[in-house]
């Protein structure tokens, strides 16, 4: 019986693992985490994050073929398949600070797989990493290989949140990347078997190693500079007087185009992009290519824009002020159907709002109050790195508070931000919110959910990114 163990517990190494198990009957799955709280979670039943169809995944094969435990080193030695899904932060201090990746975790890991092996192994880089990460894994594995083979292998995972589970039962493609040497070659084909029990052959790409890091990054890149275009445009839109959801539709239409991530938005967030551009950024600047490195840069700093572009909108609205004023969020999460808030745009537009001394009353369906208060008082990048080593318990943000529900964080507040997507914020009764709300009363849109026309009717003051502007906005210019 095949037996592959996965280190690392967390957003890709959990449901990755569960559908291998799932669509895999004949092969031994262990997800190991030196995180006792997250393998006890896992085991029960309330999982660690939310993925629609990741419960009945999980509970399919949990305690047949699929196993989560802290038992690292047993586990390791048993595989013939290692991943390793461990956290790749930004660098905050030293060379590359604040671009490249922090491989301490992933050295860590190595180190561990060489003193524990006593078979040949095949390791998987199923994190994102930097170009030539398997060169620095490799030659820490042979270095101390006490006579075992290791071939190193790069497949990226493409997944999306709140979609991840149909993104693994039909991915686009499946991307191998492994050493052009017979030995490489055997250890591809080893993994591509793994993947055959459930993905047509066509969809698995097999490449050399440099490709298969650099094609996620990649495609990353090119995601998030889709949004950044598209924000671009949607500042553009507001001066001028267009639509920009008419414009993206246009635009969409034609087909080398395509309508997707064509959305005009408060900004992107997730894991990846922005820690993805960083990194790929660093890495042209390592190889002396200063005019590719910029050109990524921008995505970023478009994005950046956007956020503030957004909390400038409504404190110039308000009477460029909002201290002392009760503004609701409807919405943290960097995207609706996931409770995951990294890097999401939810952050940087409360922290604005709070540094203008704004008071917050936050409501997300899938985020607890901890999450938030957690996220709104950790520095840049924290985030990234395992629970454990996180700054205990930071100090809670007195100006914020968590409410349970929509209606009651918008009680009583000046203005309505809405900044995730979630599909019941389309169905809310905005007259009741209306009723209850100081005039004049304002909605943000910062994620074009609603009907801007309806709203106005309604009464509210309505600001729609990208979209022609109230004409109580016109004379107040959002100075950037």
């Amino acid at each position: 019986m095949v037996k592959i163990c996965c280190i690392g517990a967390g957003y890709v190494g959990g449901p990755t693992m569960a559908v291998i198990a799932h669509k895999c009957p004949d092969i031994e799955v262990a997800v190991v985490d030196i995180s006792v709280s997250r393998i006890a979670a896992w085991n029960s039943d309330q999982l660690p994050i939310y993925e629609p169809g990741l419960d009945d995944v999980v509970k399919s094969c949990r305690g047949k073929n699929l196993f989560f435990s802290t038992d690292v080193e047993k586990h390791v030695s048993e595989a013939d398949i290692i991943f390793v899904s461990v956290n790749t932060p930004t660098k905050t201090r030293g060379l590359g600070a604040g671009k490249a990746a922090d491989l301490t975790y992933w050295e860590s890991a190595a180190r561990m797989i060489a003193d524990v092996s006593k078979s040949d192994k095949i390791v998987v880089e199923k994190s994102t990493v930097p170009v030539k990460t398997a060169e620095a894994i490799e030659k820490i594995l042979t270095h101390n290989s006490k006579g075992v083979n290791y071939q190193i292998l790069s497949n990226p995972e493409f997944l999306a949140e709140g979609t991840a589970i149909e993104d693994l039962f039909a991915p686009d493609r499946v991307l191998i990347g492994g050493r052009e040497t017979p030995d490489g070659q055997r250890a591809i084909k080893a993994l591509k078997d793994v993947y055959a029990h459930w993905v047509p052959e066509e969809r698995i790409i097999c490449t050399n190693l440099w490709s298969a890091e650099l094609s996620k990054l990649a495609a990353n890149a090119f995601l998030a500079q889709r949004i950044s275009s598209v924000n671009a445009m949607s500042a553009l839109c507001e001066a001028t007087g267009a639509d920009v959801a008419q414009v993206s539709h246009a635009v969409g239409k034609d087909t080398r185009i395509g309508h997707k991530f064509l959305n005009a938005s408060v900004g992107f967030g997730g894991s990846c992009f922005q820690k993805d551009i960083l990194n790929l950024v660093y890495i042209c600047e390592c190889n002396g290519l200063p005019e590719v490195a910029n050109y990524w840069k921008q995505v970023i700093k478009v994005n950046d824009y956007q956020k503030n572009r957004f909390v400038n909108r409504i404190v110039s609205s308000m009477f460029n002020t909002v201290s002392g004023k009760k503004i609701a969020i409807l919405g943290f999460a960097f995207k609706k159907d996931t409770g995951d808030t990294r890097e999401t745009p939810a952050i940087d537009v409360c922290k604005g709002l709070l540094g203008d001394k704004a008071t917050l009353s936050i409501y997300d369906p899938q985020v607890t109050e901890e999450q938030i208060q957690r996220d709104l008082s950790m520095n840049k990048f924290d985030w990234d790195h395992p629970v454990h080593l996180q700054p205990m318990s930071p100090s809670s943000v007195k100006q914020v508070s968590v409410v349970w529900d929509a209606y009651e964080a918008a009680k009583g507040a000046h203005g309505l931000c809405i900044l995730t997507e979630w599909d019941e914020f389309k169905n809310l009764d905005y007259k009741k919110i209306y009723d209850n709300m100081p005039k004049p009363a304002f909605v943000f849109d910062g994620r074009n959910v609603v009907n801007p026309q309806k709203l106005r009717e309604i009464g509210f003051i309505v600001y729609s990114i990208g979209k022609p502007l109230d004409s109580w906005l016109k004379d107040m210019p959002a100075v950037a």
